[in-house]
């Protein structure tokens, strides 16, 4: 069946209410997420930004006190707390200091006291300027992500109560298709995930709407990926509105519904069939999870292809060997290739110390 085989009345027509809905996580998450992202910075910020002024001007304090510890969560993230005492120049200065990087490190860590040459005041551990890059990496990850998924879920949600707003509002109603990409029961309905993907040159967002225990969406067609069901827009509204299988979501007098429906009256097993199953909607889910774990691979693969390419270029041609993050990532290499890395490195700075990743158990001379 195609869409203009329904003929709506040409009069400005209102949608029922309640026909938008929205997974209730949206109301809290984006501001959840987005106190994160300014906790995150707000947190590591600093010390990274004192940690990058020491680097510019490092001085190692031999006699200093250094009192910490370091915890791994997650596998992953590695965060170090130590209180420094020290003098120089004749005054005493004690600094208590937080680093939180990316390692998969097991077993101790080996640090040192350093100050800024410029600042005394400014103390550090060697693990804060070892880890630079990849605590300035991590930071900005996570700050990004954090950020966008705020942003994102707050949009949505802006969208959300612009679109249900101007529900009440008689305007002319468009027809449209729209995919149907997710199913799930709740609250003794079906609570259905649709996109606007049909149209060309169209902004395609998502939608939700929740339908009643007697509601079936009007399903009109099936592409290779999703149920393809019918929609209505109001002019000026960020959003569709799911129609169900009576068209009872549009204000029609009973003449005007059964006159629209008239038109689709042979199809009846399209309707029926998915009234007595109420599946479809369910096998798209199922399609459209496996296009994004194949999307997920995708974007695996180039990273690790590119992490690949970038390891490669700091084990053979890196102008030092403490370029960072690439000796983390050297570190985090398997055993023989972390091995034979070390060993081109070597090849190159053997008169000098060894980076991270490939120190022996005094933390300076190679393994």
């Amino acid at each position: 069946m195609t869409i203009p085989d329904i003929k709506l009345p040409p009069r400005p027509l209102k949608l029922k209410r309640g026909v938008l809905s929205v997974p209730f996580a949206y109301y809290f998450s984006p501001l959840i997420l987005l106190a994160l992202a300014v906790f995150m910075l707000w947190a590591e910020g600093p010390g990274i930004i004192r940690d990058y002024k020491i680097s510019q001007n490092p001085v190692e304090i031999e006699d200093g006190d250094l009192n910490g510890s370091c915890k791994t969560r997650k596998a992953v993230f590695t965060t170090c707390n130590a209180k420094l005492s020290y003098d120089y120049e004749g005054k005493h200065y004690n600094s208590d200091v937080e680093v939180m990087f990316v390692d998969m490190h097991s077993g101790d860590y080996e640090a040192g006291l350093f100050i800024s040459g410029s600042d005394p005041q400014l103390a550090t551990i060697s693990l804060g300027l070892d880890m630079l890059w990849n605590r300035i990496i991590t930071l900005a990850i996570l700050f990004v992500l954090l950020g966008f998924g705020g942003i994102a879920l707050l949009s949505a949600l802006v969208r959300f109560f612009r679109a249900k707003s101007k529900l009440s509002e008689a305007q002319p109603l468009t027809l449209l298709p729209v995919a149907l990409t997710n199913a799930a029961k709740k609250r003794g309905g079906l609570f259905l995930t649709y996109s606007d993907t049909i149209r060309d040159n169209k902004t395609k967002r998502q939608s939700f709407s929740l339908l009643g225990k007697d509601e079936v969406p009007f399903i009109i067609g099936q592409s290779e990926k999703h149920d393809i069901a019918l929609a209505a827009w109001q002019k000026n509204s960020p959003l569709p509105v799911l129609l169900d299988d009576r068209l009872e979501r549009i204000e029609l007098t009973d003449a005007e519904r059964a006159q629209a429906l008239s038109a689709v009256a042979a199809d009846t097993a399209v309707s029926e069939g998915t009234r007595t199953t109420g599946t479809q909607p369910q096998k798209s889910a199922g399609a459209s999870a496996l296009q994004g774990l194949k999307a997920l691979g995708i974007i695996m693969l180039l990273m690790i292809v590119g992490l690949g390419g970038y390891w490669l270029w700091y084990v053979t041609a890196a102008p030092s060997q403490f370029t960072s993050p690439a000796m983390d990532i050297n570190n985090l290499m398997p055993g023989p290739i972390n091995k034979w890395g070390c060993a081109q490195l070597q090849k190159r700075f053997g008169d000098q110390n060894a980076p991270f990743g490939c120190t022996a158990g005094d933390y300076r001379s190679w393994k």
